[in-house]
């Protein structure tokens, strides 16, 4: 019977259980023994210490990786709250930045535009906003926001800001306008190539080249020498529009369909894709 009852408090003492229990009796004596201040608890203090000091150091650093991980969730909740402060003030920066340039890009047309009063004494230079046009890409006729009322009539010539020939007003109502640009296939100018030995062409739009903005030249006299790179400008002559504006550059020279005859492309000065603004030429002799 003896030997049964041994047994028995062996295999317990061998048990996990007892061992935890036994681990927290003792970890609970270290602690009141170590909050003691009384010296003669100290020689106990160091006995039951020394086995227990892995526990102690675990428990420690256990407790130091807990807060270290409390800690790394409160600093990422931080830099998330920066970053998203950040994100939004970048955002304002960079409404203001297009601001600026909007505004820097308005005055610098401005300025262009008095360029265009100094160029053209003998016009009144009246500004304009394109309010609608044709379906597509291209601006081949399109409307803008002046009219009779402000003086507008057929035929007066409209340009850019950077004096680029755009083209003419074909209609007027009251508070509106419509303009042919030069690109469109129903166009024709005369032009003038600029340069020494240029002569006079016929800068027309065309069916196959308005969708991709460029215009055609043809000119019949083998006397002028028409190359890639040339400026073309207004001739003045046709009674429409001014010398000395703006249309394009030669971007191609074709072969010719006979001898006297030949062609060339031209690219208008002006983006026939980006217009918002335009400038209409009033002779201040129909004032």
């Amino acid at each position: 019977m003896e030997l049964y009852a041994l047994n028995r408090f062996l295999n317990f003492i061998k048990n996990k259980y007892f061992n935890l229990v036994l681990a927290t009796i003792l970890l609970i004596i270290v602690i009141g023994v170590s909050m003691h201040n009384s010296e003669s608890f100290s020689g106990i203090r160091n006995i039951i210490s020394v086995p227990l000091s892995p526990v102690q150091d675990f428990l420690t650093s256990t407790g130091q990786k807990v807060e270290d991980i409390f800690t790394s969730f409160k600093d990422l909740k931080t830099l998330k709250e920066e970053n998203e402060a950040l994100k939004i003030k970048i955002n304002e920066l960079e409404k203001e930045n297009r601001e600026l340039k909007s505004y820097k890009d308005k005055i610098e047309e401005l300025k262009q535009a008095l360029n265009l009063k100094d160029k053209f004494e003998d016009y009144e230079v009246i500004g304009a906003n394109v309010i609608a046009k044709e379906p597509g890409n291209w601006f081949f006729v399109f409307k803008i926001d002046i009219g009779s009322k402000d003086g507008v009539e057929v035929d007066y010539p409209v340009v850019s800001s950077t004096n680029g020939l755009v083209g003419r007003i074909i209609s007027v109502d009251n508070t509106s306008s419509k303009v042919m640009s030069i690109i469109d296939e129903d166009s024709a100018v005369s032009g003038w190539v600029l340069k020494s030995g240029g002569g006079h062409v016929i800068v027309r739009g065309d069916l196959l080249l308005k969708e991709e903005g460029l215009c055609s030249i043809n000119y019949t006299t083998i006397k002028i020498d028409v190359a890639i790179g040339d400026v073309i400008e207004t001739s003045g002559l046709g009674g429409i529009y001014p010398k000395g504006i703006l249309i394009g550059k030669v971007k191609e020279i074709r072969e010719a369909n006979n001898e006297l005859e030949r062609n060339a492309i031209v690219q208008p000065e002006v983006d026939f894709k980006g217009l918002q603004e335009v400038f209409v030429l009033k002779s201040k002799d129909d004032s």
